[in-house]
């Protein structure tokens, strides 16, 4: 896959409306889905959970965490990026964001992406990472799977990378950014489900 330069991140972003949904109740979150270069190879962050934590133990999932009080998502992406990766990084190398994804477990999740350039050092926080892998963009330019279950009239989203299938939320924000940023294509992910496992 060819290199994708800051610019043409950020129009791709600019010209995405992305939808934001309220609160309603709910819980404010943001993650960070964070562009970096890896000999010569560009990717994206990901990290799977460590299995002591109270809420989704052993996920994979993207930096991130609730939105603080007085923060906006950009604000509270890069703090998270920092809190569990070690790595801080600017408001200036946000370059947009993608829908918001209501989780069934009362949060609404705002995908903040972010350009980090040359990977920097990293120093993931062991009481929240277990794992930490970069994910080659070519690995993630993959076709997603369906699945309809009859607890919902949604289509389940499964993404097969990392030899496993991601769910909604990562599986849906990680398809929702291949397809605005490497193909130029307006999905929406509002209409994907989640399993029903991770309902709670």
């Amino acid at each position: 896959m060819p290199q994708v330069a800051r610019t043409d991140v950020e129009g791709a972003l600019t010209a995405f409306p992305a939808v934001t949904e309220p609160a309603n109740g709910r819980r404010a979150a943001a993650v960070a889905i964070t562009l970096v270069e890896r000999d010569g190879r560009q990717g994206i962050w990901i990290t799977r959970r460590v299995p002591t934590l109270r809420a989704h133990a052993g996920q994979w999932a993207l930096p991130g965490g609730r939105v603080d009080d007085g923060e906006d998502a950009q604000a509270a992406a890069l703090r998270e990026l920092h809190e569990e990766l070690g790595v801080e990084l600017g408001r200036d190398r946000v370059l947009g964001r993608l829908d918001d994804y209501v989780t069934r477990s009362g949060y609404v999740i705002a995908p903040v992406v972010v350009w980090a350039g040359a990977e920097p050092p990293v120093r993931p926080n062991p009481a929240e990472v277990a794992r930490l892998v970069f994910l080659p963009l070519a690995d993630l330019d993959v076709e997603p799977r369906f699945v309809r279950i009859p607890e919902s009239e949604r289509p389940v989203i499964q993404l097969p990378v990392l030899d496993t299938l991601l769910h909604a939320p990562t599986g849906a924000v990680l398809h929702q950014f291949r397809e605005v940023v490497l193909h130029g294509r307006p999905t929406r992910v509002g209409g994907y489900e989640q399993p029903v496992f991770a309902w709670r």
